[in-house]
């Protein structure tokens, strides 16, 4: 019997092991973090998001210091996914046509520093993903692709309250969003690519 139970143990720890290998982190800033929060949890392969602070100088960044301004920082969000269902190339995808990447002063109805776009590489790969991606998009659009690609550095988490935004708090996060403009526009600029914009 105890042989039996330690058998199960290591075959437990092996299909953990095997599993967390699949796992990978990218880091997406795309305006307000309840957003791209949303729409990240409609990827399949997606296993959780996290809304943050980072690109900034200012350790644990809070809400108010980051809207306030001056620390640098982005609202930004972490996934992290299973790269044996979805790749970091189709996040990417994804990425691009749920923001406007031409609007340097924020996104939407959000403006000022901390609701820029950017993309953060955990490393060279994912760096060198993200601008064949951004090159690849250049034309498409009206105007140039403003979103950098940046190094990710420290993560700050956000507030609680902040944390799936659009569960917990569903139908203010839905009178926001549509009052923001976020989906008419990402239509406008993506059309039927856009395939989180609300109807």
């Amino acid at each position: 019997m105890k042989l039996f139970a330690i058998m199960l143990l290591l075959l437990s720890t092996l299909t953990t092991t095997v599993y967390a290998k699949t796992l990978q982190t990218a880091i997406f800033a795309g305006g307000c973090f309840w957003c791209v929060e949303s729409d990240f949890d409609q990827v399949e392969g997606v296993v959780e998001t996290t809304s943050g602070y980072t690109g900034g100088t200012v350790a644990n960044a809070t809400y108010k210091q980051v809207t306030r301004g001056g620390t640098g920082h982005y609202e930004a969000v972490r996934i992290v996914f299973d790269a044996d269902v979805t790749s970091y190339d189709q996040l990417l995808y994804v990425f691009w046509r749920t923001v406007d990447p031409t609007d340097a002063g924020g996104q939407f109805c959000d403006r000022g520093d901390s609701y820029r776009t950017a993309i953060f590489a955990t490393d060279a790969a994912q760096a060198a993903s993200a601008k064949a991606s951004k090159a690849a998009l250049s034309g498409r659009l009206s105007a140039p692709i403003v979103t950098p690609v940046l190094a990710a550095g420290d993560f700050w988490e956000a507030e609680g309250y902040h944390q799936n935004y659009h569960n917990t708090n569903s139908l203010k996060y839905g009178f926001y969003r549509s009052r923001c403009g976020r989906d008419a526009r990402v239509k406008q600029l993506w059309g039927d690519e856009a395939i989180f914009a609300h109807k």
